[in-house]
């Protein structure tokens, strides 16, 4: 399975030329969409990154132009988008709506990982699942036109993980009771409603699959794995367990995790390798792992009754919450 990039997979040489498109990546200030973005933009494409912090944003801008991005590359834009309020997720779509007029890849980047939250109201299921959700959703409608226009290419994407595999084979969605399972007893709590939100992520990305299949509509939605990744949000687990933990951590990661440069090539191979385009069949609803190849997910991922359960539940607690 992967065809040609199974066999490794570069940015630089391997990405068609992108002027003229219209990207978004969410969490793209550091780390893996920050290098996601750096890839797209240096071929041509205009990039918003969608992100909280409107300071952090201009100075990843700064660094993306200081290290290459020059004129008659693309261009990175900045989104105001907070994915701990659905509400401020759907406004955010609305908003890149009257900004533009086409969107052709969306890259849901964005991801709490286990690094202590300091926002009390930054809810990992929340961040990681529901309000992308709810920003996805929003843009579907200038995606679908997009993809009715000539040549198009568009493709939705989830930076997912393949932790999802070790999610408990009982675990349901029918009610906000489920969302907000704290996998009481289990040795890492934290570990475990992360790997519930990649889960979730897959199912629905799954799910919008089978939608826009039945639609007719020729939207390619994929998520992927980066691999270990060394990034800001790993080392901050780290940090949390204490000193001894760092240190062990730093001299693993150096030797074994991969830069967030290299990290990114699943994501950027997924929203933009020829090769996706010209497979449909074959990536369609599919799940990408390093280096660049399709892989198979958990029994639960592949469960579409699973995936229905947790889209209806969804719009039920999007409803009840007047989203």
């Amino acid at each position: 399975m992967g065809g040609f990039f199974s066999k490794g997979f570069d940015p630089a040489h391997d990405l068609p030329d992108l002027h003229g498109k219209v990207i978004i990546v969410t969490g793209g200030n550091a780390g893996i969409g920050f290098a996601a973005i750096q890839h797209l933009a240096r071929h041509g494409a205009k990039v918003y990154m969608a992100t909280r912090n409107e300071e952090k944003a201009k100075a990843a801008i700064a660094r993306l132009q200081s290290e290459g991005l020059a004129p008659g590359n693309g261009e990175v834009k900045w989104l105001y988008l907070d994915l701990a309020d659905p509400k401020i997720a759907k406004q955010s779509a609305e908003t890149f709506m009257q900004q533009e007029e086409r969107l052709d890849i969306l890259i849901n980047n964005a991801s709490l990982f286990l690094s202590i939250i300091k926002r009390p109201n930054m809810d990992i299921v929340m961040v990681n699942y529901l309000s992308a959700f709810v920003f996805t959703q929003g843009l579907v409608p200038l995606l679908k036109r997009t993809a009715q226009e000539p040549n198009s290419d568009v493709r939705i994407v989830t930076v997912a993980s393949q932790g999802h595999n070790l999610v408990p084979a009982n675990t349901h969605f029918r009610s906000i009771d489920d969302f907000n399972h704290e996998f009481k007893g289990a040795r890492l709590t934290r570990f475990s409603r992360y790997t519930m939100t990649k889960l979730m992520e897959i199912l629905y990305m799954k799910e919008l699959q089978r939608r826009l299949d039945a639609e007719g509509v020729p939207i390619i939605v994929l998520s992927v794995c980066p691999g270990s990744v060394n990034t800001d949000g790993v080392q901050n687990y780290a940090h949390s367990f204490g000193p001894f933990v760092s240190r062990l951590y730093a001299g693993i990661a150096n030797i074994l995790f991969a830069t967030p440069a290299k990290g990114a090539h699943s994501s950027v191979f997924a929203a933009a390798a020829p090769v996706v385009r010209a497979n449909v069949r074959e990536y369609r609803g599919g799940f990408i792992r390093p280096p660049a190849q399709l892989s198979k997910t958990s029994k639960m991922a592949d469960d579409p009754g699973l995936a229905k359960e947790l889209w209806e539940t969804t719009e039920k607690i999007l409803n009840d919450i007047g989203v």
